[in-house]
């Protein structure tokens, strides 16, 4: 099995962390939010083995990299940036590159933007949202929440979601979310990543059937309930990992990227209509809070804005954390999508 090896680069004015296995084609995997380059440990070593450079960084605001302090140094046009300095730093003039979660829109837009170094797109969880994307939010009488078009995105959220809580929105105000993860780590990460699982979506959706809806004065995690034991995709080991990462490096990089939202769609007004034009592949669970709750039109209307999609994968039982949850049904459809280039 190859060696996973971890170095400092310095790409974008910044210095970023990464691991790294293997030789050959590079492939950049970007990861979400809370996590950090140990969310791609499954994938390292399988790409590495099947002839491939594998690189998964720390991205901007996580883990060793760099955490800058000022909120709009957090745009997509810092995070994707950072990417192709990463190319530089590691000489390669083209690279496929990957993302979950919040990690899924910096591949996107990287492919968007610099469709000269990114050959091929991989997403996991969010799929592509063009600019002139909606999506229909979870939650009784919700109205349709435009993710890109005319209306900005936090008065979107705020019509959609009324009196009742939203995430995206509770993280909006400096230092609230982070005081609340930061005064028990593990606990935080535990809870978050447990309830965003499948085993969790299946607890919270049968209180949402109970008419459970929380106000827009509650905190991120009252709604979670603490597991009877670790899904059998998260180890103690695992969580240990994690929360070391964020005891040390805090929480405020990575929320940073939800404030700016409003930020990256006045940015991304020049890109309007526009679609991403290389090879691509999608992977989601059919239990993932971002595919039941906020983005099902882009996912089942993706070979529109994303018009060469090789394929398109959605999986029984998986909830958000996809390729942790479903490690070795994602690596074999991301090799064989980058072997089929």
């Amino acid at each position: 099995m190859p060696t996973i090896t971890h170095r400092t680069v310095h790409t974008n004015g910044i210095n970023m962390h990464i691991a790294e296995a293997g030789e050959g084609p590079l492939v950049i995997m970007c990861h979400g939010w809370p996590e950090s380059w140990y969310s791609w440990r499954h994938q390292l070593n399988a790409l590495a083995d099947a002839g491939f450079h594998a690189v998964a960084p720390d991205q901007r605001g996580y883990g060793q990299t760099d955490k800058p302090e000022a909120i709009d140094q957090y745009t997509q046009l810092h995070l994707t940036g950072d990417i192709i300095g990463l190319m530089d730093a590691l000489g390669e003039e083209t690279a496929v590159i990957a993302g979950h979660d919040w990690g899924g829109p910096v591949a996107w837009n990287t492919a968007l933007f610099r469709p000269d170094r990114i050959r091929a797109v991989i997403g996991l969880s969010v799929p592509y949202l063009p600019r002139a994307s909606t999506a229909q939010p979870a939650g009784r009488g919700a109205a349709t929440m435009d993710w890109g078009g005319a209306t900005r995105p936090t008065d979107s959220m705020r019509a959609a979601f009324g009196d009742r809580f939203f995430y995206q929105l509770y993280f909006q105000a400096p230092g609230v979310a982070e005081h609340e993860f930061q005064r028990d780590v593990r606990r935080t990460m535990r809870l978050t990543l447990f309830n965003a699982g499948g085993e969790g979506v299946m607890k919270a959706a049968a209180r949402a059937f109970a008419g459970e809806a929380l106000p827009n004065t509650a905190f991120f995690l009252d709604s979670m309930t603490e597991p009877e034991t670790l899904p059998e995709w998260l180890s103690e080991a695992d969580l240990d990992f994690y929360t070391a990462e964020f005891e040390k490096a805090g929480f405020r990089g990575g929320v940073n990227w939800y404030r700016n939202i409003d930020r990256n769609w006045e940015l991304s007004a020049v890109y309007a209509g526009s679609k991403i034009v290389q090879p691509a592949l999608f992977i989601t669970g059919d239990l993932d809070v971002v595919y039941l709750s906020m983005a099902r039109a882009a996912v089942d209307n993706l070979e529109a804005s994303v018009p060469n999609l090789r394929k398109k994968v959605i999986l029984p039982g998986c909830g958000h954390w996809t390729q942790q949850e479903r490690a070795k049904e994602v690596n074999e459809e991301m090799i064989a999508f980058i072997k089929g280039l």
